[in-house]
């Protein structure tokens, strides 16, 4: 039997055999061909994200910013970004994870490549190809772990299980997707590594606090360096990603574990404990030089990184003080880790009345990602950061049968003291490090990727376990061939089918392969619709410092450093955009513009209290109080006029909403400010089949807010906002079927309908066809196999502006009395879209005792302001030119005039007069025809395209209740 396990650490003699130094080296050319078959079966798809005018096209929201934090630490290198003022609007923030050593060694390789000046395209290209670049790395820290568990064969078996996963470290780490996942995977893996070999050349050496009292450095420096190694991986791993602190947490609990083995089994804890301390003590000094935000946040370089370590490493020279001491004592060993574990306790005590924000930041972390207990709201709203519904299903789902053999190669590594066979603190490490891979997986979706690494390697001591047990040699040679046994190799081909067969074809469903997932990857479909959005943005609104006339733009450099000590002053002119947080990081990177909330989760709160408003009014507060510096939530309308009282010129200029915001995104943007979701819908009943059926539908609550005023109703009797740009391709938003869930509030794009995505004939004849079926109660079927009910045709994406309006002022004298006495006077102007959809904006006011009123408007029906004046080119347009104002009953005689509304006076809220003369007022019902021929021939021609996209029925997408902007998944985002 042979399995080769511990060839890291013993010594044979050489051979000048060709066979035999094959033996020895062969696994070499297998680590790279599996290294290339990585790096190969992720980059299949990268023509998709090469666009020909070089835009970029990337995978996942998170994929833009850090393509931002790229060109930034490519424009300041080597430094890379600590503040960005680019987001977060009125406040900046502090972009922890992003801009770390991830972005610098990308920028770094693209400096030699481009001979220290790359081009955009050739950063670009790097950018692109970094992610799978890493991927394929992590195969030898991977290999390595494995080979110290199972020897060469388990850690072929390591490589191999990773190089064949096709779940979510896979996904993370195909091209396109920019993000630092895999540069945790990686880095994560090579501490581990680093910490095992630490901890084993310890238990081989045995420093113990006489020879560092002694300074016997020839004794102690071979653990030392490897101590300081480990340290500096630890450190590398934090630099990587800030909230890599949970790795520190689980070293500690390893220490905590492994010192109270070693006391009990009669071993020396000095050996251990040296280690962690030196280790520990690294990495505490290491990330004490990289704190860029002075505070206890996880998500940025502060004092939570090393503080922990320190915290660690302390405890790991109290543990082995504390065991001298009991032993001098002569207590009972057996209570030694009681002792421990109540000290443990008592620390935390203390921490909470001392420090008790870092105590906050600790059990927040614990409960939120290291064990599925507490998740917070933030956390719930993110898809990525959800628990996965059912564990074990997605485990299989990522993993195959790996992840139960991993679960018996855990088994097996526990049991073996009592198999009689050698227990070392490496084994304890990794039984630690991977029970903690399966609890965060279990936590937090995402941390799959993480899990991946923990099965591959752990795999290793299930196939040398396997080979032990059935005498198995399988090492390269004619002489162990010749060896095997038919029921050896029976037990071979049971082993590789167990491992590999949910991973490989034709034994894997359909699209499950990672060569299969490799060839159907694309650009994020999300993150490429709200490019023509942005792109409107860039380039028809002035730029930030630019706004209203005024001209600091050049203090908002894009590539420029700021200080955000004092708290950072946005000059005059300067504005923010406001939407939902998972499009922050878009508006920045694609319109270059600010925006108000952003994937960090940064003001969340108060971008839900403004798109959940029940009045204009109240929105309006909302966004001066923003612009006061407050960050308004659920304050009553008194309050926040309180809050507002100190607003600066620092204000929400733009609100763009997508049709997500208004579907299946509502209910997380309900989540934080409350009501509850369930007070925006209700149960409507339906014509379904000749009788009637209860189903839930948006209500008066619902289309009573900011939100859905604005992107429904096209602001349609609002004073302060008017649409400015709407995207040419369409969705159907509203209450639908999908599969088996009745959602109230859902959007289907037509292109996944296969649907002409722009406004048509066909587009025009479902807006009316649907509008038909709201108003008779009806159901509407036959648009790609989804059932809708109240819902309407809408863009993807709309822009809107907030002006002042413009006031149109009139006085009527009515001497015949033809005005009853609550008379309304109402102003129409008809609206034209660039796409070519046509709306009328209505506003409507109380005609005052003496004939006069006056009633506030935003759109303009000129163009005489652009953005050379530091206003909005808007591409919508008045079509006749003027606002119709009339008062009184159509078909009778009452009041009517027009009047232009220009662009100075919206901006600015100057006032506008009107003259009405009294007339006959127009009954435009009286002038209705019979236009159901008409209609019923483009209602052919819908059927024919609802045919079409009936064949995508089967094309249904993930729920879509939640946020995450990568579908990551997304957007995954993952930023708390």
């Amino acid at each position: 039997m042979s399995t080769d396990t511990e060839h890291v650490e013993e010594g044979g003699e050489t051979s000048s055999s060709v066979l035999e130094s094959w033996a020895d080296w062969y696994h070499l050319p297998i680590i790279g061909a599996v290294m290339l078959f990585m790096f190969w079966v992720r980059t299949q798809s990268y023509d998709r994200f090469v666009t020909d005018d070089g835009t970029p096209a990337l995978a996942g929201v998170d994929s833009w910013y850090h393509w931002r934090t790229i060109q930034w630490t490519s424009e300041n290198y080597p430094r890379t970004m600590p503040y960005e003022v680019w987001t977060g609007f009125p406040d900046g923030n502090q972009v922890g994870q992003f801009g770390t050593l991830f972005d610098q060694l990308i920028v770094t390789v693209a400096m030699i490549v481009g001979l220290g000046d790359p081009s955009p395209e050739t950063l670009y290209t790097v950018a692109l190809l970094s992610i799978p670049a890493m991927a394929a790395l992590v195969a030898i820290p991977v290999f390595y772990m494995g080979r110290r568990l199972g020897g060469t064969i388990g850690g072929i078996v390591s490589i191999v299980v990773l190089a064949l996963t096709p779940g979510s470290f896979f996904s993370r780490s195909l091209v396109g997707q920019l993000d630092h996942h895999v540069g945790e995977a990686l880095f994560m893996a090579i501490a581990v590594l680093a910490m095992m070999v630490a901890v084993r050349v310890a238990e081989r050496e045995q420093p113990i606090y006489e020879l560092v009292a002694d300074r016997d450095r020839d004794a102690l420096r071979e653990p030392a360096i490897y101590s300081v190694l480990a340290g500096l991986a630890l450190s590398f791993y934090i630099w990587v990603w800030p909230s890599a602190v949970v790795l520190i947490g689980i070293f500690g609990v390893f220490f905590v574990v492994q010192l109270s083995l070693d006391y009990l089994r009669g071993i020396s804890p000095d050996h251990v404990a040296f280690v962690g301390a030196i280790s520990l003590g690294v990495t505490a000094v290491v990330s004490t030089v990289l704190i860029e935000d002075p505070g206890f946040s996880v998500s940025s370089f502060g004092y939570v990184q090393p503080l922990t370590a320190l915290l660690v490493a302390g405890g790991c020279l109290f543990m082995a003080w504390l065991a001298r001491t009991w032993n001098a004592r002569g207590f009972d060993r057996r209570y030694y880790p009681v002792a421990i574990v109540g000290i443990i306790g008592a620390s935390m005590l203390v921490m909470w009345l001392a420090i008790p924000e870092l105590y906050s930041t600790l059990v927040g972390n614990v409960t939120g990602r290291l064990l599925p207990l507490d998740p917070s709201t933030g956390a719930l709203t993110i898809s990525e950061a959800q628990p996965p519904d059912d564990f074990t299903g997605r485990a299989f789902d990522e993993f195959g049968a790996a992840f139960y053999t991993m679960l018996a190669g855990l088994a097996l590594l526990v049991a073996r003291p009592f198999l009689g066979r050698e227990l070392r603190a490496e084994y304890t490490l990794i039984v630690v490090w991977a029970l903690f891979m399966i609890s965060m997986a279990a936590t937090q979706v995402r941390f799959m990727y993480y899990l991946a690494v923990a099965v591959a390697v752990v795999n290793a001591v299930f196939v040398a376990d396997v080979i032990r047990l059935f005498d198995l040699d399988i090492r390269p040679g004619l002489d162990s061939l010749r060896g095997i046994e038919t029921y050896q190799v029976i037990v071979l081909l049971l082993v590789v089918v167990l491992l590999f067969a949910p991973l490989l074809p034709p034994m894997a469903a359909d699209d499950t392969t990672t060569w299969e997932r490799g060839q159907n990857t694309g650009p994020s479909g999300g993150a490429m619709t709200w490019q023509e959005a942005n792109h409107w943005l860039a380039g028809n609104t002035p730029e930030p410092g630019n706004w209203g006339g005024a001209d600091n733009a050049d203090e908002l450099d894009y590539y420029g450093t700021y200080d955000p000590d004092d708290g950072y002053e946005y000059p005059e002119g300067a504005y923010g955009v406001m939407s939902w947080w998972d499009y922050g990081h878009l508006i920045t990177t694609q319109a270059e513009r600010i925006p108000h909330s952003n994937p960090f989760q940064q003001n969340a709160v108060s971008s839900s209290a403004y798109l959940t408003a029940d009045s204009e009014e109240r929105a309006e507060l909302i966004l001066d109080a923003i612009a006061a510096g407050e960050s308004p939530s659920d304050q009553t309308d008194a309050e926040l006029e309180s809050m507002a009282e100190d607003a600066t010129h620092e204000e929400m200029r733009y609100v763009m909403i997508d049709h997500e915001m208004a579907g299946g995104k509502f209910s997380a943007i309900s989540q934080w400010t409350g009501p509850d979701y369930e007070h925006y819908y209700g149960t409507t009943d339906y014509q379904v089949g000749g009788g009637e059926q209860g189903l839930p539908a948006p209500n008066e609550n619902y289309y009573n807010t900011t939100m859905a005023s604005l992107y429904h109703d096209d602001a349609d009797g609002m004073e302060h906002y008017r649409l400015v740009h709407e995207n040419d391709d369409y969705a159907f938003v509203g209450a639908m079927q999908i599969g088996q869930s009745l959602r109230p509030h859902y959007s289907l794009e037509f292109s996944r309908l296969g649907i002409d995505t722009g406004w048509s004939e066909n587009a025009e004849t479902y807006a009316a066809e649907l509008e038909e079926a709201r108003a008779n109660d009806e159901i509407y079927q036959g648009i790609g196999g989804a059932p809708m009910w109240d819902a309407e045709v809408v863009s993807t994406v709309k822009t809107y502006e907030r002006v002042e309006g413009a006031t149109i002022t009139g006085q009527v004298d009515d001497e015949e009395n033809v005005l009853a006495d609550d008379a309304t006077v109402t102003a129409e102007v008809e609206l034209e879209t660039e796409p070519g959809r046509t709306f009328t904006y209505e506003q409507t006011a109380d005609v005052e005792d003496d004939g006069s009123f006056e009633l506030t408007v935003p759109y303009a029906t000129n163009d005489e302001l652009g953005v050379d004046d530091g206003y909005t080119n808007s591409s919508v347009e008045a079509l006749d030119g003027e606002y119709d104002v009339t008062i009184g009953e159509p078909g009778e005689d009452g009041f009517e005039g027009q009047t232009e509304v220009s662009e100075t006076a919206v901006v600015q809220g100057d006032s506008v007069t009107v003259d009405l003369e009294q007339v006959e007022l127009e009954d435009p019902d009286a002038n209705d025809t019979d236009e159901n021929d008409d209609a019923d021939g483009d209602e052919e021609g819908a059927d024919g395209e609802n045919d079409d996209a009936d064949e995508t029925d089967g094309n249904e997408t993930d729920d879509n209740e939640t946020d995450g902007a990568d579908g990551d998944d997304g957007a995954e985002t993952e930023d708390e």
